[in-house]
């Protein structure tokens, strides 16, 4: 769906553009961020991505990564750049909460807000909207706002297909998930025409893990995983004290549910993890097992229904065990 398409002229001339994705990027938001930028400069548009944090290392290799700007790194710069755009991509964030520190500057900013992103329930703060809750990734729905609403398939450069490519296979699990339509097909094989190398894609994002990142894996898998199989269910819980013996950083947890959803019966899984501050939780599901329901109904979050996200200021245990508290609700559809 696309709202306030008139406001599409302003790309006819150049324009100082900011590119803003959700706190943490993952694959897809950072590969349709820097996807985007490679066409928005190519069109001759003065651009920045602007992030308000790190991300993880196995995706440092993306083309256009050594432009990105780190809001806390940069901030004077930064509030500059975003005080004087003209355009504000919100990508792959469906709620200005989402980009964390980057919210009051981005709300308050004189720019239009241009929000592209395939999550629910988006909040009305954008004066264009390319929204769609099917999409597999908002890295499609990068490459439809390229080649599609503003009519440029020939534009998708090697540079751009990459990135697009590896915000989709991310987004999809390596294209398993059922958002992984014919059409994601056909557009998986124009950027591979154009010049995505899918292999080496592949290679870099799965294949790069650290020492420390693997021996972080099998702890997880030998000492904090719990089965519930009453209820189909399997979970993680990661203590601070875990981050800090594996010297834990950012992306090293990036698909640690998936193992506990790869049990042979399992229909949920969760992930939580003790950040200090919050606990974060990952939810996983196989079927109609609604995760976005039991992360916004009981844990502040949300996302699609098969992959959903949320946080609480309680302790980790007392958040698993609200978790494990909540099953019997659920029972009928994790067990038929």
């Amino acid at each position: 769906m696309l709202t306030g398409e008139n406001n599409l002229q302003l790309l006819a001339t150049p324009q100082n553009i900011i590119i803003t994705t959700h706190h943490k990027p993952d694959g897809d938001a950072l590969g349709s961020s820097l996807g985007l930028y490679h066409w928005l400069q190519a069109k001759g548009h003065h651009v920045e991505v602007v992030l308000s944090s790190d991300f993880p290392s196995f995706l440092d290799w993306m083309p256009g990564r050594d432009n990105v700007i780190i809001y806390p790194q940069e901030v004077e710069r930064t509030t500059k750049l975003v005080e004087s755009a003209d355009i504000i991509f919100c990508l792959d964030y469906s709620a200005l909460s989402r980009t964390n520190i980057l919210e009051p500057l981005i709300r308050e900013a004189k720019g239009q807000k241009w929000m592209v992103d395939h999550h629910l329930d988006p909040e009305d703060f954008a004066q264009l909207t390319y929204w769609d809750s099917n999409a597999a990734a908002t890295a499609q729905l990068i490459y439809t706002f390229i080649a599609e609403v503003n009519n440029d398939c020939e534009g998708i450069t090697a540079d751009i297909a990459t990135c697009l490519y590896a915000g989709i296979m991310t987004d999809t699990g390596s294209f398993r998930f059922r958002s992984t339509t014919a059409a994601v097909h056909h557009i998986l094989a124009h950027l591979i025409d154009a010049g995505a190398k899918n292999w080496e894609i592949h290679e870099k994002v799965y294949n790069s893990s650290t020492e420390n990142r693997l021996k972080f894996l099998g702890y997880s898998l030998l000492n904090c995983l719990e089965v519930i199989p009453e209820y189909n269910t399997a979970l993680f819980a990661i203590t601070k004290e875990d981050l800090a013996k594996f010297q834990v950083t950012t992306g090293d947890t990036e698909g640690l549910v998936n193992y506990a959803l790869s049990i042979k019966g399992i229909r949920l899984a969760g992930l939580f993890i003790d950040r200090t501050e919050l606990i974060k939780l990952s939810l996983r599901s196989i079927g109609e097992i609604p995760c976005n329901e039991i992360c916004k109904k009981y844990f502040n979050g949300g996302g699609h229904l098969n992959a959903s996200g949320g946080s609480s200021t309680e302790e980790l245990e007392a958040v698993v065990e609200r978790f494990k508290s909540i099953l019997p609700e659920y029972k009928e559809i994790l067990t038929k």
